[in-house]
């Protein structure tokens, strides 16, 4: 995006590793903490305009037993990976739709896709996650909302697929660089008015809700 001309900011709860990152990219930094109302809110107000935004944030219980899972684990995972879309979106939509052509994209994963975890081809029906993949389904569930109710915006899901990142530590063989995983978000944030809304793909093309 930035590359194609795009002025970029990069949300980060934590200023220091947020800043680092915006310099490191050529993007600029704004404080956000998707947990907090009084954060995001303040965020909005700092923009003027705004084309596209893309909710990424989330948060991962590890490999928590299904039988271990509690109360306190769900509503931590979801704080962030639900709640803080629902919570970035409303703040935000009032200078979103000032653009001509705006669009939300939404960072799922192939986790919270019942068509996927089911398949027993595909790696994700390997792993019961509870709080993580029920979070991921929620934010399907949201996109096709917003699609329906927000017309005049493109809202679509995106799977970044299996990447090296530092959410669970993994890289190697099978585990797509960072740049492999961003390539669907970029393609869904660069469509224009009369782009695809409410759909859920990933860098192959498109995946079952």
């Amino acid at each position: 995006m930035i590359a194609g001309g795009h002025t970029v900011y990069i949300g980060a709860r934590d200023a220091t590793r947020g800043r680092e990152a915006a310099d490191q990219l050529g993007a600029k930094f704004l404080q956000l903490d998707v947990t907090d109302d009084e954060s995001v809110a303040a965020a909005a107000g700092r923009l003027t305009e705004l084309d596209v935004l893309v909710n990424c944030a989330g948060a991962f219980e590890g490999m928590l037993k299904p039988e271990d899972a509690t109360v306190g684990h769900m509503r931590e995972i979801f704080d962030v990976n639900v709640f803080g879309v629902v919570r970035t979106i409303h703040a935000f939509l009032p200078v979103l739709r000032r653009s001509d052509a705006p669009v939300i994209v939404n960072v799922s994963s192939g986790l919270g896709s019942f068509g996927t975890v089911n398949n027993p081809e595909r790696h994700e029906s390997r792993f019961p996650l509870p709080a993580y993949a029920s979070s991921k389904a929620a934010v399907g569930m949201l996109t096709v909302q917003y699609a329906k109710g927000l017309p005049g915006i493109r809202v679509n899901a995106v799977d970044p697929g299996f990447t090296a990142t530092e959410m669970h530590g993994m890289s190697g063989d099978g585990i797509q660089t960072a740049e492999e995983g961003t390539d669907a978000i970029v393609r869904l944030a660069s469509i224009g008015a009369n782009g695809p809304t409410g759909t859920f793909s990933d860098r192959h093309g498109e995946l079952p809700w």
